[in-house]
């Protein structure tokens, strides 16, 4: 990490530039701004952390904030390269001296309010490091200045995307694993109560052997391997024809693929149901299985038509001119190729189909025949413990995003793989 002198020149035509910002543009006004900004994210991070971890009541504190924050900014500016730690023992030492920090909870002594200041310490310390300890205590140009704002909003944007997504996940896996006892008693305590044993996944226990979940997810399993096999039979072939292929109305075909998601699905809802019922395919299996496709085929065959004219179309002539005929050459040559889109398509497809929940919840009125998010809105109601509710969201949520964790390396490359041509 460069020193401050080594930064860009501090030229009068670059510290002019400044518009409404100039006034920032300062090390000792810019540094203590984006400390006290940085400890206020990281201590409220910190506080809403350890109230769900411990079940206590943690808060944020004001002038500890403002203070610590601005300490550690302009400390920054002299000691860019300040260990990490410098910061938590700040933090510490004043919270032991003062006996408040910048997190305070309910119990002043206990260990977790210690755990939460050398946290909100850490945190704190090596995000100002981070964001201004390139700075110099004097004016800034344009591009030091806006490298700092940068600098706190992608920190910024790392905390609260994290918070958004995985404080409801935690929500749900913690109330998964109450008693209906401790829901009552306090709702809003999301603590893991250890000596329960393998009582705290009575919920899962009761959803397999009571709720018949097994069966919902084996149905689920199918219906979208099914749904895969299905949409990829359809949109290869069409994909290829389109990008490929010359034709009357090829472009026409090609820019109208995805004008069936311009109609949502709900206006399809009740004619589906009607014909549904008409012919005999409303609660079957089969006939969750023909409609599924409908709703995958046209952004299957968009994704892989662009992977398609992405392709060298030499490779495929070569095989025509040793005399293959087109479906081998889609088969031995151009299949091969697209591995990549094929693992992502299907990937994708798959996910929308075991998340899938409009036609499900229209189409199945049989128990035996619901799908997996058929049976958790089934859990939705006042007769049944809200903690198999949870349970059972946990049930659907889990496998497919170990999935998409697992494979989402193919799922990208497959993606942008047909962006660029040749």
């Amino acid at each position: 990490m460069s020193s401050p002198a080594k930064g860009p020149a501090r030229t009068p035509a670059a510290l002019s530039r400044g518009g409404w910002a100039k006034p920032l543009q300062h090390g000792l006004v810019t540094a203590p701004l984006v400390g006290v900004l940085w400890l206020a994210i990281t201590a409220t991070a910190v506080a809403v952390a350890c109230a769900f971890l411990s079940g206590a009541a943690f808060r944020p504190s004001g002038w500890p904030v403002l203070i610590l924050g601005a300490a550690l900014g302009v400390s920054a500016l002299w000691l860019p390269r300040l260990p990490l730690l410098a910061g938590s023992a700040v933090v510490v030492l004043v919270t032991m001296l003062l006996g408040v920090g910048p997190v305070v909870s309910e119990v002043p002594g206990a260990l977790s309010f210690w755990v939460a200041a050398l946290a909100t310490g850490l945190g704190a310390g090596e995000g100002v490091h981070r964001m201004v300890g390139q700075l110099a205590p004097a004016p800034l140009t344009r591009h030091e200045f806006e490298d700092a704002v940068i600098r706190f909003l992608t920190g910024f944007g790392y905390v609260f995307f994290t918070a958004i997504v995985a404080i409801p996940f935690y929500v749900m896996v913690m109330t998964s694993l109450k008693n209906q006892q401790q829901l009552v008693q306090n709702p809003l305590d999301f603590s893991l109560d250890l000596s329960q044993g393998w009582g705290l996944f009575s919920s899962y226990y009761e959803l397999m052997t009571q709720f018949n979940f097994g069966s919902y997810l084996w149905t689920s399993f199918y219906v979208s391997v099914l749904t895969v096999l299905l949409t990829l039979l359809f949109s290869i072939p069409g994909a290829y024809a389109v990008a490929r292929l010359r034709f009357r109305g090829a472009a026409v075909f090609s820019r109208s693929i995805l004008l069936i998601y311009m109609v949502p699905m709900i206006v399809l809802a009740l004619p589906i149901y009607i014909g549904y019922s008409m012919i005999g395919l409303r609660n079957t299996i089969f006939g969750i299985v023909l409609i599924y496709p409908v709703t995958t085929i046209p952004v299957a065959l968009y994704m892989l038509q662009g992977y398609f004219r992405g392709l060298p179309a030499e490779v495929e002539e070569a095989g025509l001119m040793d005399g293959l005929s087109r479906l081998q050459v889609i088969w031995k040559i151009t299949l091969p190729l697209s591995l990549p889109a094929l693992a992502s398509v299907s990937l994708y497809v798959f996910m929308i189909a075991w998340n899938e929940f409009l036609l499900a919840f229209m189409l199945l009125d049989d128990p035996s025949k619901f799908t997996l998010t058929r049976g958790v809105a089934m859990l939705n109601s006042s007769e049944i413990p809200r903690q198999h509710l949870m349970a059972g969201s946990v049930i659907a949520t889990v496998p497919i995003m170990a999935i998409f964790l697992g494979l989402e390396r193919f799922m990208t490359k497959g993606l942008t793989a047909g962006s660029v041509k040749g």
